[in-house]
């Protein structure tokens, strides 16, 4: 019974990956598939749960036959883009695995291990006849969590047919990352740190080699829910989710699919496919930064059932008037936003108090802290604004290929309505596979 339904749900997943293969070659509806799947170390994976010490890395039968499932799955569907989590990249048979079975597929392949030894780490393969590697990167946050990223920047090995003889170029970075798991709150900030760090490292990419805009993928597992601090961020930079996109889900829709049961047993949908299209406006990154840290910064507060004006008498220095800097700085130690390893550093908090005091003159008033601290954040984004842009400037500018939303499927499929299957063993993840068709549409600045 197991069986038939696994079969069936891989023939539905194997349509989603096939689509993109069948259009290139009948060059009709031309597309890419994107696969982002967090696999389950087996060092990590627990196999008896009166012993947590006892894992599946201990059992060579175990790990090598659920990871040659993980490559059939994997290799049935055949996106164009897989990029894989929690990869053993500590395990020289395991990565002989992986690196085999995918380059006799086609596939060109990299992996990055995370930092202090840690065992697992990244991987990420393209198509070889799809793309032509432009640049890879790699990116060590060197903080808490010891996590990575990789960045993998390719253009379209044949372009798309309707624009094979124009100058549109064809190209698309790619990101894969696993955000730190929030053990406790103070962590929250620690994975806003790192998006941070992933975003300020693109656009440094891009001003580095001249780039001009083009579709940016953010993969991976964010260890965070769309309620998040994370979520928010990424969604003031222009960024939308690729699954909720395809499914016409709103960002208040956060309970409509999963994709991870954790190890305390909760569910929550945490496995993103991230899509910027060059023609989105972009807000300043360290402004969207600053909002998202006063947002955490106002979370905290609300949670103690503080209103505006009691967050402005505790911010305020006594016998005081307005905020000061030093009063600022006491707030945010207080709040255990600062005064620890991996808490706000002093630059950081230079940074948002001169995002906050836009006069210069060293302290903020109550409208000033309404206006810049209390009132700003996402809630507050301008879609126009940082959306696409106005028709009328659409044809002085130069164009290039952005990618629309298609279709996207979780498996197993009863993740997509919010449950998880007691007798799903391929990963404590769900897989998530987007098909993306190209956009003929004009650049934006990246900075707006």
């Amino acid at each position: 019974m197991r069986t038939d339904r696994w079969a069936k749900s891989m023939g539905r997943i194997s349509r989603i990956g096939s689509l993109a293969v069948a259009s290139k070659e009948n060059q009709q509806q031309p597309s890419i598939t994107c696969t982002t799947f967090n696999i389950l170390a087996p060092i990590y994976k627990r196999i008896n749960d009166e012993d947590p010490s006892c894992r599946e890395s201990d059992y060579r039968a175990y790990w090598l036959a659920r990871n040659h499932r993980i490559l059939d799955w994997l290799l049935n569907e055949m996106s164009s883009i897989i990029c894989l989590q929690e990869f053993w990249v500590g395990n020289e048979e395991l990565v002989n695995l992986y690196e085999n079975r995918l380059g006799d597929a086609g596939y060109v392949s990299f992996k990055l291990e995370r930092t202090n030894n840690r065992g697992d780490g990244l991987l990420i393969a393209v198509q070889k006849k799809y793309f032509n590697i432009l640049n890879y990167k790699e990116l060590h946050f060197n903080d808490f969590g010891d996590r990575v990223a990789q960045l993998l920047h390719v253009e379209l090995a044949s372009p798309f047919t309707q624009w094979r003889n124009s100058n549109i170029r064809q190209e698309i970075l790619i990101v894969n990352t696993h955000l730190l798991f929030p053990h406790d709150s103070t962590l929250s900030l620690v994975r806003l740190q790192q998006v941070y760090k992933i975003l300020q490292y693109v656009e440094s990419y891009q001003n580095d080699f001249q780039l001009k805009p083009m579709p940016i993928m953010l993969c991976g597992d964010w260890n965070g829910s769309k309620r998040g601090h994370v979520y928010k961020f990424l969604r003031s930079q222009g960024f939308v989710s690729s699954y909720d996109t395809a499914h016409q889900y709103t960002d208040a829709d956060a309970h409509k699919w999963v994709s991870h049961r954790n190890h305390r047993g909760n569910i929550c949908a945490v496995d993103f496919i991230w899509l910027l299209n060059p023609d989105k406006y972009r807000k300043l990154l360290k402004a969207s930064w600053s909002e998202a840290v006063f947002g955490m910064f106002k979370y905290l507060l609300r949670r103690a059932s503080l209103t505006e004006s009691d967050a402005f008498a505790f911010l305020k220095a006594d016998n005081e008037d307005c905020i000061t800097y030093s009063g600022f700085c006491e707030a945010l130690r207080q709040l255990n936003l600062t005064g620890h390893s991996h808490g706000l550093g002093d630059e950081e908090v230079k940074d948002l108090w001169l995002q906050a005091d836009v006069d210069g003159d060293g302290v903020l008033d109550y409208k000033e802290f309404l206006q810049q601290i209390w009132n700003t954040g996402p809630d507050q984004r301008d879609d126009n604004k940082y959306g696409e842009q106005d028709e009328g400037s659409k044809d002085a500018q130069e164009q290039t290929i952005g990618f629309s939303v298609k279709n996207a499927v979780l498996f197993p499929p009863e993740v997509e309505k919010g449950r998880w299957p007691e007798d799903y063993s391929l990963s404590d993840h769900a897989r998530l596979t987007v098909v993306f068709s190209p956009v003929r549409m004009p650049c934006s600045q990246l900075i707006c």
